[in-house]
Parts: structure tokens; C-alpha cells; sequence
């Protein structure tokens, strides 16, 4: 072995410092500064986020590529930070908000008797902290969450759980003359703890917690789950018989009829907006790219009229919904949800028949519901 063949082998270690993981960019360097601060708040951060941090990859004798290392990975939004609580060692995620109205819907329906409702399925509030060194922001305290569709939904019972309670959530909010504004794919999410018990690494989510496998999960027919909007951001409270005509702000969605028509320099009533959110998202995620759910299409199509006043309210929505899946057998609630390409993939249709078929058996055998509703 030739005397500069080790220094071969440390070339691939050092070209790394040029990557953006290397160092910590200005909004992760908010939270390293802060990071003491939540320690003695009770949160501890991963050790990426801690003062002192040395890149794992750097250190003495390190043959490690970064890409295969926990603190390689950078902060996925620069708002939100995933940490521990300390106390018992529940994952947690932080939200830094600078505005108070967003705090003050998320604490409005983490407050009793609003919070312990069965029908709120807003993401519940631990805790609100205020940074010490800037008077205007604050750090909201939720549960880490999963977003809705990760893992994909096995059974028409599954996605028609999902569809039941984001119906009954939104209903929930405009029931409380509160219109989300943006309740678009990025903005409803599952509490993963019952599906994945051991939970997954936040900052990359098909890993486990400790980042030294695949994460493990059940099925939401074994561990039913619950549903949950997040990002009040453009939300607003509307009082008793107040007018409800306001100006827009584009959410994620950008296709609302209304807005392609006049623009945002008009005034809309925001709760059609919300019905067409959702039923675009039911549209687009899984009437679009399932095979299984059509008999709800036309109260789909209904939710999505291009005449705003001719969309259905959520009471209407939620009315007609429940109708609808009380007349579906327990054969269609335990049949297969089918991606429409897959009768061109013949063997990956064959192997999730197959396991679709040893999964059902199971779950008729242990008495699972076709419909898994989680505990109240």
C-alpha cells in the first residue's frame, strides 16, 4: 500500500465541506441559539441544532459519508423544528410564529371545552413559549405529526375514515365561524403514534427514530389514527352574524375558481373556498389516483363548482357524506384501494393482492373494524 492511498480515501470526506450540511445556515443558527434556552424549557434538540456541534463526519478516523449520518440532515423548514421533551421523551414539534393571530386560533380550539372535542380535529397545542430576546415571536409546542397519506391508505375503509373526519373537522371549524383558509394537502396531517409506535426520525421520515433501520408501522385498520389540520396562518375567527366578505391571500392551492376569475382584489366569503379546498384535495389525491371511492365522486363534483353559492356547507357535506357510507357493505370497506395503472404492472398487482388478502384475514380474524375509527 503506497503512502497516498490514505489520503485517497479522506478526499471523498473533504469535498463534503463544500455541501450546505457542512455548516448550519441562518435559520438553523436561530435554533442553536436558542437551544439552551429550550433545554432548560424542557426540549432538547438533536445534536446537530446543540452549541459545540462537530459534524460527525469530521471527526479523527471517521470513514463515513455525511449522507449516511443522523446530523447530516438540514432543517426541512425554516419555522419548524423537531425536538424531545425531555420529561417523557415524546417527539415533539416547535413552530416559530411571529404573527399572534396564529397562536390565537391554535390556542382557541386547544382550549376547554373546545380541545377534549370529539369532533375538533385541530392539531392540540402543548405549549406557548416566548423567545426571550425578541418580544414579537413566540414558539408553539405541538406533537410531531405525518403527513396524511404516508404511508398509502390499503382499504377503501381506511381512506373513507380519512375523509370522514377531515369532513367532520372543517365542520367543526366553521361551526366555530372559523374559516381555515388553507386547508390544502400540506395542511392536514395523521398523529403517526399509533401507527408507528416506536415513531420514525423526523427529519427523515422512513427512518427510525434512532436512524439505524427502516421505520416500522402498522396498518391504520390495526392502529386507527386521527386525522388533523394544521398552519392557522390564514385562518380567521368571524364573530356571531359578522360579515363574513373579506380579501383573499393564495393558499398552497392555487386552482380556487373564484380566484382564476376576479383575481385577489375582490372580496370572497372564505367558507365555499375552504368546502372547494377540500374537495379538491379528495379530488386530486384520491379520485385521481385510486380506484374504489367513486360513489362519492358526485358529492366531489358538488364541492368543486366553479359558483361558489352552489357549493354544499360542511353541514350539507357532512349530511350527505354519512349518508352515503352507511349504505356501503363491509365487503366494499374491506376491499383494496387500486392505483388505475396498475393492470398494466401485473406482478406488483398479483403481490399487493396477495398481501391485501393476508392482511384482511388477520383483521377479520382479531375483529378489526372495516371502518377504523380511532378512540374518542
Amino acid at each position: 500500500m503506497s503512502a497516498q492511498e490514505p489520503v485517497k480515501l479522506l478526499q471523498p470526506l473533504q469535498k463534503f465541506q463544500r455541501f450546505p450540511f457542512h455548516t448550519l445556515d441562518k435559520f438553523e443558527t436561530f435554533w442553536m441559539e436558542h437551544q439552551q434556552w429550550l433545554e432548560d424549557k424542557g426540549y432538547m434538540l438533536r445534536p446537530r441544532f446543540r452549541r459545540g456541534w462537530v459534524p460527525s463526519w469530521d471527526v479523527d478516523d471517521a470513514r463515513v459519508m455525511p449522507y449516511s449520518v443522523e446530523d447530516s440532515i438540514l432543517l426541512r423548514h425554516p419555522f419548524l423544528m423537531d425536538a424531545t421533551r425531555i420529561s417523557d421523551n415524546e417527539m415533539v414539534m416547535m413552530k416559530r410564529v411571529d404573527h399572534s393571530w396564529e397562536k390565537g386560533l391554535a390556542l382557541y380550539f386547544s382550549t376547554e371545552p373546545l380541545a377534549s372535542h370529539p369532533h375538533n380535529h385541530c392539531v392540540p397545542v402543548y405549549e406557548v413559549l416566548q423567545v426571550p430576546d425578541l418580544d414579537n415571536v413566540v414558539i408553539v409546542i405541538m406533537p410531531l405529526l405525518r403527513q396524511f397519506d404516508n404511508p398509502r391508505f390499503k382499504t377503501v375503509g381506511e381512506a373513507i375514515e380519512f375523509i370522514r373526519q377531515i369532513f367532520e373537522g372543517l365542520q367543526f371549524m366553521h361551526d366555530h365561524n372559523v374559516a381555515h383558509r388553507d386547508c390544502n394537502y400540506a395542511n392536514i396531517m395523521m398523529d403517526p403514534r399509533p401507527t408507528f409506535p416506536e415513531m420514525f426520525h423526523p427529519g427523515r421520515i422512513s427512518r427510525s427514530r434512532d436512524f439505524t433501520s427502516l421505520a416500522k408501522y402498522h396498518t391504520r385498520t390495526w392502529r386507527p389514527t386521527k386525522y388533523l389540520f394544521i398552519d392557522f396562518g390564514l385562518s380567521l375567527k368571524f364573530e356571531p352574524g359578522q360579515d363574513r366578505m373579506v380579501f383573499p391571500i393564495r393558499g398552497g392551492d392555487r386552482t380556487v375558481p373564484e380566484f382564476m376569475w376576479y383575481g385577489i382584489k375582490r372580496k370572497y366569503d372564505p367558507f365555499p373556498i375552504d368546502v372547494y379546498y377540500l374537495g379538491n384535495l379528495i379530488r386530486e389525491n384520491f379520485l385521481q389516483k385510486t380506484k374504489g371511492l367513486e360513489f362519492i365522486e358526485p358529492l366531489i363534483a358538488d364541492m368543486v363548482q366553479d359558483d361558489p353559492t352552489k357549493r354544499p356547507t360542511m353541514n350539507e357535506v357532512v349530511l350527505r357524506f354519512d349518508k352515503m357510507i352507511r349504505s356501503l357493505s363491509y365487503f366494499r370497506l374491506r376491499s383494496r384501494l387500486v392505483e388505475p395503472d396498475e393492470e398494466k404492472r401485473l406482478k406488483p398487482s398479483i403481490s399487493r393482492s396477495i398481501s391485501h388478502i393476508y392482511r384482511t384475514t388477520i383483521h377479520i380474524c382479531t375483529l378489526r373494524s372495516a371502518l377504523p375509527r380511532p378512540p374518542s
